[in-house]
């Protein structure tokens, strides 16, 4: 029996994400406040936030199985989340420019019958080339960096400024798929036999 999956959110990236692996979906978008609390780690932060995403939808469609996840990007001691407007943009590939930061994705599966909640989060190193104040007015003109964490997007124009990546590649886009694959086998739904038009 194939399963159609809900995805609780807007973004386009994570949608091309579920699409490639080959599963069916409907997005339903929560309207969760992305705001971190006072003494939360970032772990902690992206796994919360992806819990009450999912809970969001689940809990309006209860034999639905949920998938909602939240990304972040953390330079030492900052989070840097989607920047404000083009000033924001700017300081934070200034700031990553030449440096290394970590990407973290929580991600949680859900469905309120039975009962079911998983939550994983995802950590990624990436290494960003030195960045001139050129290279960054480009790249913010282009319109990319205004919606994404960090202010980058791996998978477009702002992969030519990764220097490496040590770890999960789809992590940094928004949705890790291996460990959402692992999830979905721990609930008993496989996605390599999840597939609409029969192929295995």
């Amino acid at each position: 029996m194939n399963v159609r999956l809900v995805l609780a959110s807007s973004s386009p990236r994570r949608r091309e994400l579920l699409k490639s692996i080959g599963f069916e979906f409907d997005v339903m978008p929560s309207d969760i406040p992305e705001e971190r609390a006072e003494g939360e780690t970032p772990e902690e932060y992206v796994a919360r936030l992806s819990r009450e995403k999912a809970r969001a939808i689940a809990e309006k469609h209860p034999d639905r199985w949920v998938v909602a996840a939240d990304t972040t990007v953390v330079l030492g001691d900052q989070v840097l989340e989607k920047p404000a407007d083009d000033a924001d943009a700017k300081r934070m590939l200034s700031a990553i420019s030449g440096d290394t930061h970590v990407v973290f994705t929580g991600v949680t599966l859900r469905r309120i019958e039975p009962g079911y909640a998983d939550t994983h989060v995802t950590s990624t190193e990436v290494r960003m080339l030195p960045m001139t104040a050129h290279d960054i007015d480009w790249y913010v003109a282009t319109g990319e960096p205004c919606d994404k964490a960090g202010a980058y997007a791996a998978q477009g124009l702002g992969g030519m400024f990764i220097d490496s990546i040590h770890g999960s590649f789809t992590n940094v886009v928004g949705l890790p798929l291996a460990s959402l694959f692992q999830m979905l086998r721990k609930a008993g739904i496989d996605p390599l036999y999840n597939r609409p038009n029969g192929v295995h």
